[in-house]
């Protein structure tokens, strides 16, 4: 499909599997990096007790009211950062977390980065480790995935032919609406998530994620 900023401004249920089989490049540190998309889910900002913008725009969030196609970068736990793009109108808040995908280039990078030693299937399995093998952090929050000048790019959408057998299913880790089908992913990719429900609690008592969510 055609990298066009329109076919990311749907809601983020309907721009999620588009995502499934996107190439995503990065060139961070001299590096070059590129991934293959395989798992995603969708957060719709407002309407979504599990999205970082439920309770409305902050400094934190800010990044996902812009226009599509941005990068949203946010730290979880004190130690993992994880990469989601923008989707939806302008000022609306809505984005799908980049949950899983393939090293197509730059392994060497990749296994640099690495905390483990792991298989190359997994390198980029789990949004931390995606995030993580791309050289992402909150650096290069804000950036434009559309723009040909980015050190980060989506350089090209799923084709049909990728998503055509995609499966849905609840997200993972997730305390609030945790069983809403937003998560996307094509069967068959090693680097996709075993599904874990629920989540940990805040210290105030209120509900989080577990490893991922968005909060």
């Amino acid at each position: 499909m055609p990298l066009d900023r329109g076919a990311l401004s749907g809601p983020a249920p309907e721009v999620a599997p588009l995502l499934l089989g996107a190439h995503m490049a990065s060139t961070v540190a001299r590096s070059q990096v590129v991934v293959r998309i395989t798992e995603v889910e969708a957060y719709e900002g407002a309407l979504d007790p599990a999205s970082h913008a439920y309770r409305g725009p902050t400094k934190r969030n800010a990044v996902m009211f812009s226009e599509a196609g941005h990068l949203y970068c946010y730290f979880v736990y004190g130690m993992h950062w994880c990469a989601n793009v923008v989707c939806g109108v302008d000022g609306v808040a809505s984005a799908v977390l980049l949950r899983a995908g393939e090293v197509l280039q730059g392994e060497e990078w990749v296994r640099t980065r690495s905390t483990a030693a792991v298989k190359s299937s997994a390198l980029a399995g789990g949004p931390a480790r995606l995030a993580r093998a791309l050289g992402l952090d909150g650096r290069h929050s804000g950036l434009d995935l559309l723009d040909e000048s980015s050190p980060v790019r989506l350089l090209r959408l799923g084709e049909q032919a990728d998503r055509a057998e995609f499966r849905t299913g609840p997200r993972v880790g997730v305390a609030a609406a945790a069983d809403i089908p937003w998560r996307f992913w094509l069967p068959g990719e090693p680097s996709v998530s075993a599904y874990r429900v629920g989540g940990r609690k805040r210290a105030t008592g209120g509900a989080s994620a577990g490893g991922t969510r968005q909060t």
